[in-house]
């Protein structure tokens, strides 16, 4: 089933509420219109959303003076180098898109990844290859990821060391 496209998301059902919860302390920093995108698309799968997700996720953690690069052909703004984003950074940054879409990010699939335009790619590929929530059993996570904290911060220090960032 293909996803469809939602122009008013108040007409979707709602999240349960510890997963809405979880959804708005996870964006407290990033736009509505981030928020929105999110909302939408764990509704639907909408892979649609995907840009607006990943860039607000990435302007939540660039600074104020560098926002505005944003505005103009954001996709070929490097991570590092035009955005400023270091290493550490970035490991919060890959902890929060797998949060948000529910998708594991392995360290490996990280090189390479050096302009926002990259991440934009790299996690619509990642994601078309999973099964949208309606395909997939009611309640069901659309992939499986580490939990425990321990494993997620041992995961992202081997990142910070594989990207170079």
């Amino acid at each position: 089933m293909a996803p469809f496209f939602v122009s008013d998301p108040s007409t979707l059902p709602p999240l349960p509420a510890e997963e809405e919860a979880s959804l708005r302390d996870a964006l407290k920093r990033c736009s509505e219109e981030t928020y929105t995108a999110a909302r939408v698309f764990r509704a639907t799968g909408d892979p649609r959303r995907v840009p607006v997700i990943v860039q607000g996720i990435i302007e939540r953690f660039v600074e104020g003076p560098l926002r505005p690069k944003l505005l103009f052909n954001p996709n070929e703004l490097r991570l590092s180098e035009d955005l400023g984003l270091d290493s550490l950074t970035m490991m919060e940054l890959v902890i929060l898109v797998e949060d948000v879409l529910k998708i594991s990010i392995h360290n490996e699939e990280l090189r390479g990844l050096r302009t926002l335009g990259d991440v934009q790619r790299f996690v619509e590929t990642k994601l078309s290859s999973l099964p949208t929530p309606a395909e997939g059993k009611a309640g069901a996570t659309m992939a499986v990821w580490p939990q425990e904290s321990e494993e997620k911060c041992a995961s992202a220090a081997a990142r910070a060391q594989l990207t170079g960032f």
